[in-house]
């Protein structure tokens, strides 16, 4: 059984909810990722910051990302993945939530990232077109 521990990307790191996000856009850079797990007070995860989070939801608006947190960016309901869990539990919970990245959690820690390279280099292409069509399907008109 392949599960989302062999499939991820260790060495995810998170940001701390009140870190601005002009330094979240520092340590997605340095880490060269898009995307980076928000982590409340008590490490718990709180949501996921994007780098299109980051330009669409402060800088096009005309906020300063030297003054905005990434707790503040935080939305819904964040989603997330236990390391033993099977590879058709990590496309289920990617599918029906329509993410392309999901956390992988183990022991109440943060071990690792799952992304569309993680996915793309472990499954089938059947697997993969099957994915595709369902996270990244039009919803309404």
């Amino acid at each position: 059984m392949t599960t989302a521990g062999d499939i991820m990307h260790r060495g995810a790191r998170w940001i701390p909810a009140h870190e601005t996000l002009d330094r979240a856009a520092q340590l997605m850079r340095e880490l060269n990722v898009g995307a980076l797990p928000i982590g409340d007070d008590e490490d718990r995860l709180c949501g996921i910051l994007t780098d299109r989070d980051i330009v669409v939801g402060c800088v096009a608006m005309g906020r300063d990302p030297a003054k905005v947190t990434a707790g503040e960016m935080a939305r819904g309901t964040p989603r997330w993945i236990d390391a033993n869990a099977d590879i058709g539990d990590v496309l289920g919970e990617m599918q029906d939530h329509q993410i392309r990245r999901l956390p992988v959690i183990e022991n109440k820690r943060l071990v690792g990232m799952i992304s569309e390279a993680d996915l793309a280099r472990h499954l089938s292409e059947g697997q993969i077109a099957s994915w595709v069509g369902s996270v990244y399907a039009r919803t309404g008109p």
